[in-house]
């Protein structure tokens, strides 16, 4: 159980931040980015729920998403290592992975085919999807150039959920916006 009682210790002051297994890194160190922007898609997905509906299969799905970008943080910020570990790390597991292709394939049966690509506007929450949408393919980018990184590591699994994670970003998006009859699709050249 995470117990925080006091929000400032001090320690971060020259520049570096704890890792869940204790060690420190720079606050600019590739792996302390790649789960900051996992937060940062986290709290996007938080601004894209204030337009969507409570109590409907989107909020559902995007409540159970943020949980488990806490778990790709936690993932993240205790590397793996060699040594046997002192407690159990929290990883992200192919049942997560699962459960969001479930839900794009879901939200996707009820969207009319496309013939061009999507421009990121519709509706305010489509608009704050796709911009979660980015984001979330920044943090992929990051965890892959971290996964690259000679003596670091990232679960195949991890790879996986945040690649899903933007797609099902994709179609959210086009489901917020009407079930994709509010999408405004990309004219190539219209403005020459």
């Amino acid at each position: 159980m995470v117990k925080l009682n006091k929000i400032y210790t001090r320690t971060g002051d020259n520049g570096t931040t704890g890792l869940v297994s204790g060690p420190r890194r720079l606050k600019h160190d590739l792996r302390v980015d790649a789960y900051g922007t996992i937060d940062e898609t986290n709290s996007a997905i938080g601004v894209a729920r204030l337009h969507v509906r409570p109590e409907t299969i989107l909020d559902g799905m995007l409540t159970a998403i943020q949980n488990d970008l806490f778990d790709l943080g936690a993932d993240l910020s205790t590397p793996e290592t060699d040594e046997p570990p002192a407690f159990e790390p929290l990883r992200i597991i192919d049942a997560q992975v699962d459960r969001l292709e479930k839900d794009i394939d879901r939200l996707n049966a009820g969207l009319s085919p496309l013939n061009s690509f999507v421009l990121p506007a519709g509706t305010a929450a489509a608009a704050h999807l796709h911009l979660a949408r980015t984001i979330a393919r920044r943090a992929e980018r990051l965890m892959v150039a971290l996964a690259h990184t000679d003596g670091e590591k990232v679960s195949a699994a991890a790879l996986k959920f945040i690649n899903r994670l933007s797609d099902f970003l994709f179609v959210a998006a086009r489901h917020a916006n009407d079930d994709g009859l509010s999408d405004v699709l990309w004219v190539p050249g219209k403005n020459r």
